[in-house]
């Protein structure tokens, strides 16, 4: 798996997750669904992703790998 579909896989599990928390157990489980939507707008805009620099250092390629 290359690294823009493991971000893209992970903020969609994130936000699914957070979701799903929200109905189960409190809505401030929202402000999670509202970060990460936040972290995909910004890094959009200016290339920078957090979880991109972490998984790179763990290994995930990032070129397209098939």
């Amino acid at each position: 798996m290359t690294l823009d579909r493991f971000v893209m896989a992970f903020a969609g599990t994130m936000i699914l997750l957070s979701l799903a928390l929200s109905q189960l157990v409190s809505p401030w489980w929202l402000l999670l669904t509202a970060f990460v939507g936040f972290n995909l707008l910004q890094s959009s805009f200016t290339g920078f992703c957090p979880l991109a620099i972490v998984l790179k250092r763990f290994g995930v390629a990032p070129g397209a790998a098939f």
